[in-house]
């Protein structure tokens, strides 16, 4: 069956217009199985795409926003695995002397240093401090407000 909804004024994109003149969209194809009918039966489960190693993945809120340029934001829920080695460029959660931290992984003239999105924020040379790795970010799960 196919339906016909009206995209509220409110709704609509701004100030980007419509792709196409009318406000109307159709939804549904007939003669075509629904995409959903491969997932009948089926929970959604997030665990599924998300944990690799459930023994060794905790989760972890932000709070700041030193990494903001790099999409994690303050309050965003963080995915971390724990039995990840860090490499350059990976996003870690660390104990660094004494403070929590969510940093980017980095090399700076063959040194290692943790590194925040922002600007505002110096790198942390790690041959200067204690750092405990906590694990690597695997995810980061940004919710809207509703």
């Amino acid at each position: 069956m196919s339906r016909t909804h009206t995209i509220p004024a409110a709704l609509s994109p701004h100030p980007l217009e419509l792709p196409f003149p009318e406000t109307r969209i159709r939804a549904g194809l007939a003669g075509f199985p629904s995409p959903a009918q491969d997932y009948e039966g089926r929970r959604l489960d997030l665990n599924e795409r998300l944990i690799k190693r459930p023994a060794a993945t905790f989760f972890l809120t932000v709070a700041g926003d030193s990494m903001e340029p790099l999409g994690i934001d303050d309050g965003d829920l963080l995915v971390v695995d724990r039995s990840l080695d860090p490499r350059p460029g990976h996003i870690l959660a660390a104990l660094v002397d004494g403070e929590l931290m969510v940093k980017r992984y980095e090399l700076l003239g063959n040194r290692p240093y943790l590194a925040s999105g922002n600007p505002r924020y110096a790198p942390i040379p790690l041959t200067d401090c204690d750092c405990q790795v906590w694990g690597v970010v695997r995810s980061v799960i940004h919710e809207y407000p509703v």
